[in-house]
């Protein structure tokens, strides 16, 4: 008897993760994933249509997550620093806790011919969620709480970048965990720059 409810979904996606994280895309069978979720290979065809749909649900997945925490930490109102502040450590906390998930995802921009899919790229999705961002940095700006001399999409490429800089430093660097004391340091730097501060009106 075929399981065809959410909770086998979930079982092969978990399978399906670990697999990809530890072997990679194509050193990955279906039945090497049927075997680690102890399910059929009928079940696994129910609720994917083959390998590829599978390890594009996981990417989706990855992405969606990511948008749902910029919505959350704009949702929660204040000024610029703030929802910067809380999207940063939100996206900190998820990466902590999906690692594997979140390495697979970055990988699929970096990866050879074979090693994903060909049409694994989620390039509307990665949109979706740099122009959220973005849609941020513009209403600051005509709040007048952030410099209107630089484009709103060059300000929002800067924190994208910094932001990413900082979650895939912490997929490859061994003991590097950003958390919310980061997430400030980063809105800072973000928001102040580097150059030293006038005192006094002198500098």
């Amino acid at each position: 008897m075929l399981k065809h409810g959410p909770g086998t979904r979930r079982q092969i996606l978990r399978a399906a993760l670990k697999r990809f994280a530890d072997a990679g895309y194509a050193a990955t069978s279906v039945q090497h994933i049927v075997d680690d979720a102890k399910v059929s290979k009928p079940a696994l065809y129910y609720h994917f249509a083959d390998k590829a749909g599978l390890f594009q649900a996981l990417v989706h997945e990855a992405h969606d997550q990511r948008h749902r925490i910029l919505q959350e930490a704009a949702a929660r109102g204040g000024d610029i620093r703030t929802q910067l502040e809380a999207i940063l450590a939100g996206l900190f906390e998820y990466f902590r806790q999906n690692r594997e998930l979140m390495r697979i995802s970055f990988a699929t921009m970096f990866a050879a011919p074979g090693e994903v899919p060909e049409d694994v790229a989620c390039t509307e999705k990665c949109e979706r969620n740099f122009e959220f961002v973005h849609s941020l940095i513009q209403r600051a700006q005509k709040n007048g709480e952030l410099d209107k001399s630089f484009s709103s999409r060059e300000l929002a490429f800067g924190f994208y970048g910094l932001a990413n800089f900082h979650l895939v430093a912490h997929l490859v660097a061994p003991g590097f965990e950003p958390d919310r004391l980061t997430a400030k340091e980063v809105v800072k730097l973000f928001l102040a720059g580097a150059a030293p501060k006038k005192l006094g009106g002198k500098k």
